[in-house]
């Protein structure tokens, strides 16, 4: 099934393969080694995102929801849980939500959108409430409480004071283009077929050959994409399958093939968080440098793999100073391009 795959690729997934292994020091920080049943299954998993949503809207702190001590990190920058970044100006619960829970690690991921109300500065008035994207991450203990919390809040431009006129071409703020999706993709629901399923390795595998193929592409890399392969960023469709319409619009392929060539210099710290090998879903944590004009894109992507390859690709991130980090991992393993296993 994977013959295709380059030897780079696979390469790196036995690399990945090794790191599953090493001792402790080599594991990405606050992960356990040993992993114990979980009580908190696929639906429990689900729950946990909108309790997380509801209690940050209301600025509440339950025991019931969450362990004693929770880490939590916004955007890179890890903070005082409960009162900062937007827990201190969530607004709304409704929004998007596109949720890959994993039964094995405890772990549950999301790209969601909810309500924020922000001011103008910090004396001016409130500016209307709005939709702000979220790449998330919740780690829900063997109490089924909320013990680790990883969100990449990507929110609309807000200047301290009148709001300038919006460019003209200009993408719309990542919240409003998520939300106006509607809803999920029907595809990610759709279990696989069992005698199809991919092993977590392979999962885990393919999705790296995607950073692969970014990363440094040449225009002749292997390129692990359907022929109906669709990328959405930020709620934009940037490429799709030939569409008579939209002529101008790239394939996933021909876009690597054509235009994609040498703009990502390196891609870092690659968190595999959460894997739903029942409907072939693998979502992952990266850092994307652009080096030769000093900025990083920070986000959380999620893929749906059939038969080897990639059939859709959704993210939400933000753009970072050059070689942020994401506050999980070593400095080692945040320079390191070779893909982890998040446990």
């Amino acid at each position: 099934m994977f013959s295709k795959i380059r030897t780079s690729a696979m390469a790196a997934a036995i690399g990945a393969a090794t790191a599953f292994a090493m001792p402790a020091q080599a594991q990405v920080a606050g992960v356990p080694l040993e992993m114990e049943p979980n009580t908190c299954m696929r639906e429990c998993l689900e729950a946990a995102v909108e309790n997380y949503v509801q209690a940050m809207v209301d600025g509440e702190v339950s025991s019931e929801i969450f362990a004693s001590h929770v880490r939590f990190t916004e955007n890179g920058m890890q903070m005082p849980f409960g009162n900062e970044g937007l827990w201190a100006t969530a607004s709304g619960t409704e929004g998007y939500r596109l949720i890959v829970p994993d039964v094995v690690t405890g772990q549950v991921a999301a790209l969601l959108t909810v309500r924020e109300t922000a001011g103008s500065s910090a004396t001016g008035p409130d500016l209307p409430s709005d939709p702000v994207g979220i790449s998330l991450r919740l780690r829900v203990n063997r109490e089924g409480k909320i013990s680790e919390v990883e969100q990449i809040v990507a929110r609309p431009d807000r200047p301290l004071g009148p709001a300038p006129e919006p460019a003209p071409g200009a993408w719309p703020p990542t919240g409003e283009a998520v939300e106006a999706l509607g809803s999920p993709w029907e595809g990610y629901l759709q279990p696989v077929p069992e005698d199809e399923r991919h092993t977590r390795a392979e999962l885990v595998e393919v999705a790296n050959a995607y950073f692969e193929a970014v990363e440094r592409n040449t225009g002749n890399d292997y390129y692990p994409f359907t022929d109906d392969c669709l990328r959405l960023e930020n709620g934009i469709t940037v490429v799709s399958p030939p569409d008579p319409e939209n002529p101008n619009r790239q394939t996933c392929k021909g876009q690597f093939e054509t235009s994609l060539i040498g703009v990502v210099t390196s891609i870092r710290d690659r968190r595999i968080v959460a894997v739903y090998i029942e409907r072939g879903v693998v979502f992952a944590f990266a850092f994307f440098d652009h080096r030769n004009i000093n900025w990083t894109w920070q986000l959380g992507e999620l893929f749906k793999v059939e038969n080897g390859e990639i059939s859709r690709i959704e993210a939400i991130f933000i753009r970072g100073p050059y070689g942020v980090c994401s506050g999980w991992s070593t400095y080692e393993q945040c320079r390191s391009e070779e893909p982890v296993d998040v446990r």
